[in-house]
Formats: C-alpha cells, structure tokens, sequence
C-alpha cells in the first residue's frame, strides 16, 4: 500500500522522531512531510522529508527559536497533496492533526502523543511560561492548538494513543475513543551487562524541565541520604542544582547513549518523579535489566509492573509525594528484582512490536473504509 507520513517538526531526535523513523521503516516508500525541518538534524528518513517555506524561515532566523512559526503550522498543513496515498499517517503533538482536512476522503491514522497537554492544562502552561509575554505567547498557541484538535477530531479515521493515559485525554478532549500502540524503545541498544558490578546511586534521567519534576527526585535524595546521578540538562538545572546543596547529587549534564547505557546499567534503580505521557527512559532502564521507581500515574502504569519491573511512589501533595520517595529509597533493595524478568517485559516495547501493531491498524483502517 502506499502512505504518506506528517509530521509536526524536525528540530531534534527525541521519543516521536523515533515513532516516525520506524513508520518510515514500515513503509520505506512514504514521503514524510514536516513543515519545520532543522537541516543539522540527521535520521535515515531525512532524505525523503518534504518541507517549505517555514525551514527556510527558520534558518534565516539561524534556528534561534521555532516558535513564532507555529501558527503558520496549522495552514502549512491543510495546504498539503498527498497525491496517490491510500492512507495518511499523522504523528501528533498540536498542530499535525490539521493534515486530516487535507486528506479528504483519504483515511487519516492519527498517531497521538498526547493531545496538546500544555494547551488544554493550564498549570502545565503557567510552569511553562512562568513570565507574562510568555504566557501570552502560550495562551495564543493554546486556543491555536485546541481549534485544531477540535476541527479534526471528528474526521479522523483512526485515533492510536501512545499509552492508556493518552487514550483517556483523548476520550475527555476530543470524545473519541483511541486505541494503544506503545512507542518503541531502543531495547538492541540498551541491553543487560551481567558483568557490570551495581553501584550505589540512584539515576534520575532526561531533560531538566518543570513537568518532569526534578525537583521532586532530588529533594527526595537529599531528604533520604542516598547517592542521586542526574543525566540531562534544560531549563530546570539551574534551581535542581540549589535543590541539591547538601546532598550527595552529581549532575552529569548532557550524555551519550553508551554513557546513558552504562549508568542505567550500573543503577540501584532509574527514577521517573513526573507524570509522562508514556515515558521512554523508564523503558530503556528495564532494557538493561535495572528497577524503576516511579510515580504512579500516566505512562508508568503501561510499562511498569509494581514489585516485578519496579515499584510506585504514590501521594496527594508535592511534599508527601517527596516524603514517599525518600522512604522508598532508603529502603530500597534491587536484589529483589529479577533483571531477567525485568528485561522480558522491556521486550514488549521493541520497534518491531510497534511496526506489527501499526501495520495491522493501517491494514484494518482501510478495510473498514472499503466497506464504508
């Protein structure tokens, strides 16, 4: 069959460029259409991405900043000919949905990362965007991405949420219901090394930024006296930094993903203090054999089994949710975890698990509109 792939932005390789890549995989003759593409950023599929105007803009700014182009997004979308395509598959953060009114009568798949979080959740929006232009800026691109989602929603073929959380947003904000089809996960690249020796820290890992809450991570070391390793870097390392004063916290910044493989390795346990839409790193973790703790709730429940792949931190405030953590790292004992059963259950999120389910969803997505 013949498909065409969308896209919202190409500016870094992160979990939904990853999505993309192997949609590109599955269908090596797709041409893949992003309205904002960075030249610097390099994938396998980049020679097949169709772009415009709003690259080129976003060079001559020298790639400061995307977001004065995201209104444009939307309208750069519906513009779209998807020419001969049998279907049209759309990976979706805010904007990329717009692409099912250009689709016509062509069956739109619609891959949701999560509907546009930051517009519909005003407490995400004023961590944001803590400065008032900024919550402007934000308020404008939150009714922008709402309409969008709302225009499309109705004309979707077939809604695919990346975790069961995102399905239920799906269901509140667009009254549609969404099947499942977890991302995939480099599980080839973050594997078990029986002969590395555990250490003595904890890992915290993946951007600094006010929704994954850092803060809470490690003030819980802190409070609990054990050794915290935090890998990433982002808006939030200035004031993780002050938060670790007295404590045994190193800050490791930006690493690569052997050196992001030899941390998960050597780990008591991988943390994850925030509610992610599925969460990639927690997986990456139980790849290499090694325990999480998380909080429990959002894409943490997909990929995490309480007591067999990790443990839940539950609480009603941030300082009992912090309070929950410190206890369970003090009391922490990884000998009680199988890595082996741990790296089983990482195995259910491997690309070609991925590449199976979204074959068989574009496969019966046309069969039902042949029939319609």
């Amino acid at each position: 069959m013949t498909v065409a792939i969308v896209h919202e932005r190409l500016t870094e390789i992160a979990g939904s460029e990853h999505v993309v890549a192997e949609l590109a995989r599955q269908w090596p003759d797709a041409p893949i259409h992003i309205p904002i593409v960075d030249p610097r950023v390099t994938a396998d599929f980049v020679p097949r991405v169709q772009t415009g105007p709003l690259s080129s803009a976003y060079r001559a700014a020298r790639y400061r900043t995307y977001a004065p182009l995201l209104p444009l997004v939307p309208g750069w979308l519906r513009r779209r000919d998807f020419g001969s395509a049998e279907a049209v598959l759309i990976s979706h953060h805010a904007f990329a949905a717009a692409a099912v009114n250009a689709a016509g009568t062509t069956p739109t798949i619609v891959y949701v990362h999560s509907p546009a979080r930051w517009a519909w959740d005003k407490k995400m929006r004023r961590e944001e965007a803590p400065s008032l232009p900024g919550q402007l800026a934000l308020g404008m691109l939150s009714r922008l991405a709402i309409a969008v989602e709302r225009s499309a929603a109705p004309n979707i073929s077939t809604i695919v949420a990346n975790s069961t959380t995102v399905a239920q947003r799906v269901k509140d904000h667009w009254n549609r219901e969404a099947q499942v089809v977890h991302p995939p996960v480099n599980i080839e690249h973050y594997t078990p090394d029986p002969a590395q020796q555990r250490g003595d820290y904890f890992l915290l890992a993946g951007r600094l930024v006010a929704y994954k809450r850092p803060d809470i991570a490690i003030r819980a070391a802190v409070e609990a006296g054990v050794r915290l390793i935090v890998a990433g870097d982002g808006r939030e390392a200035a004031r993780c930094r002050k938060l670790a004063d007295g404590g045994d916290v190193t800050f490791a910044g930006r690493v690569s993903n052997e050196e992001f493989r030899n941390l998960y390795r050597g780990a008591r346990a991988m943390v994850m203090p925030g509610e992610e839409d599925f969460g990639i790193t927690p997986v990456e973790a139980m790849a290499c054999g090694t325990p999480v703790i998380a909080l429990g709730v959002g894409g943490a429940l997909d990929s995490v089994v309480d007591g067999v792949t990790g443990s839940f931190v539950t609480g009603r405030t941030d300082a009992e949710i912090v309070s929950n953590f410190a206890e369970t790292f003090a009391s922490f004992d990884n000998g009680r975890f199988d890595p082996v059963a741990i790296r089983e259950r990482a195995e259910q999120f491997s690309p070609e698990v991925f590449r199976a389910r979204m074959a068989d969803v574009v496969a019966q997505t046309l069969a039902a509109h042949r029939r319609a």
